[in-house]
């Protein structure tokens, strides 16, 4: 006696084999492969510090952005020139505290020539307020001189250090994971730059 052909939708509880199949499992494992491999694209393995792509980094001109937001506030900004081999990066305006009448400062960073950070940042609000909207939770550390003035030093995230002077009411503050001969560089580029004419 014949058994039944099985109906429509029901399965062969044996599994498929042969070159079909075998195919169709490379293929499936394939296209795995090459999404991780996209998502990992910009990615490498550096024991060391994290590797930068120069020429990929986004640039900006800091002079340009200075002069688009110095109108927005309420305090004069500087200027600093540095050597080509620093690429600007990234700038920006942000509130330092709460509040409708909250101080504001206006940040840009870099790329050192060592393929690390460093940022200038200039405010109006106190050394405090300017340090925890940088740090979150700041540690004072000590002092440096650095453009002929005495900078107060702060460790924050990542243990990254953080200079902060007071020229005329305004705050600098120099950060980042740059080595301190660069935050120095940046210091007293910043302390030597012209102001943007308002």
């Amino acid at each position: 006696m014949a058994s039944p052909s099985p109906g429509p939708g029901a399965h062969d509880p044996e599994p498929q084999r042969g070159p079909a199949a075998l195919l169709r499992a490379f293929v499936v494992i394939g296209v795995g492969v090459l999404l991780l491999a996209g998502m990992l694209r910009a990615c490498s393995f550096a024991p060391g510090a994290p590797e930068v792509d120069r020429d990929a980094v986004p640039r900006i001109d800091p002079a340009a952005e200075l002069r688009r937001d110095a109108p927005t506030l309420a305090f004069p900004l500087r200027v600093p020139s540095l050597p080509p081999d620093w690429i600007p990066q990234s700038s920006d305006v942000v509130v330092v505290g709460t509040g409708p009448a909250a101080p504001r400062a206006a940040r840009v960073g870099w790329v050192t020539p060592d393929d690390e950070f460093a940022r200038l940042v200039q405010t109006d609000a106190d050394e405090a307020a300017a340090v925890v909207s940088e740090a979150g939770d700041p540690t004072a550390t000590g002092t440096v001189t650095a453009g002929g003035r005495t900078w107060v030093t702060h460790s924050g995230r990542r243990d990254e250090p953080i200079w902060v002077t007071d020229v005329d009411g305004v705050r600098l503050l120099v950060t980042g994971s740059a080595s301190p001969e660069r935050l120095t560089q940046l210091a007293e580029a910043a302390l030597a730059a012209p102001f943007v004419a308002r």
